[in-house]
């Protein structure tokens, strides 16, 4: 193990033999890390803690700090990290707490740029980007390959759908679908068509995405029907389209609400 000798690490953490560990970094009690993973200089990392392989974390990033949440009265939650992830500097991912699952995940492959915030009780999926000063509250999931811009604040319990972008300095409140590029203030959210850029980037075919767009024309540009019945009517006519049916049920199990007002033209 390279520690540096400034370091200091308590007897009951767990680091592989492979990991990296930067000047002045603290880790606590109940914290694990994986193989290969480089810890930069002043970090803290609090346990319980679970943080996988190939991971990079930043100088003075924090890492599974307690929930800043008022009812939390020093329960015994966890965050778990997955592999091969980009924690930049001054990053905060905290714990969870008992009203919820009691722990915090992000999963493997993401980049979280600097002054990223992960509050108690999110759910990181797989390659995901969340961008300068982006701030997820309480209960947040992030679906795969979602990419968050910088100074985006998304509200506690809302869902970001995988392959979605969300422009800088948005304020999320709802649902934001997957697919699609949204941006705006809370009160005027704004949909501007399929990220069809990143989906090409990610693979898509040109068949999925004439599919995509199908879909997304009867979802968002109907307006003389209700949501239930449009949803139908997307399903009934494009029945052999993997993402277009996630789309569909990514609106029928949604609690907040979806944004899917449409991008003004004037």
């Amino acid at each position: 193990m390279n520690i540096h000798p400034t370091a200091i690490i308590d007897p009951g953490a767990e680091l592989d033999s492979s990991v990296t560990v930067g000047p002045y970094v603290i880790i606590e009690k109940g914290v694990k890390v994986g193989a290969d993973t480089l810890i930069k200089p002043h970090s803290v990392i609090s346990g319980p803690t679970t943080i996988g392989s190939g991971n990079v974390i930043g100088p003075f990033a924090t890492v599974g700090a307690p929930p800043q949440d008022l009812k939390y009265k020093g329960e015994d939650t966890e965050l778990v990290v997955g592999d091969n992830n980009q924690i930049r500097e001054y990053v905060s991912i905290h714990r969870g707490t008992v009203t919820d699952k009691g722990i915090t995940t992000v999963g493997s492959g993401n980049l979280l740029m600097g002054y990223v915030h992960v509050a108690h009780d999110c759910v990181i999926g797989n390659s995901a980007i969340l961008a300068n000063g982006a701030t997820l509250a309480g209960h947040v999931e992030v679906y795969d390959h979602a990419i968050i811009g910088g100074l985006v604040a998304v509200h506690q319990f809302t869902r970001i759908g995988s392959y979605s972008y969300i422009g800088g300095l948005s304020g999320i409140s709802k649902d934001v679908p997957p697919f699609v590029i949204v941006s705006g203030t809370r009160k005027h959210m704004r949909v501007s068509g399929i990220n069809k850029v990143g989906l090409r980037r990610r693979g898509f075919d040109k068949d999925t995405l004439k599919k995509l767009d199908q879909a997304y024309k009867i979802i968002f540009m109907t307006t003389d029907m209700l949501l239930q019945d449009i949803l139908e009517q997307a399903a009934a006519e494009i029945t052999d389209c993997e993402p277009v049916r996630q789309l569909i049920d990514f609106f029928r199990t949604s609690k907040q609400g979806v944004i899917r007002t449409l991008e003004s033209r004037d």
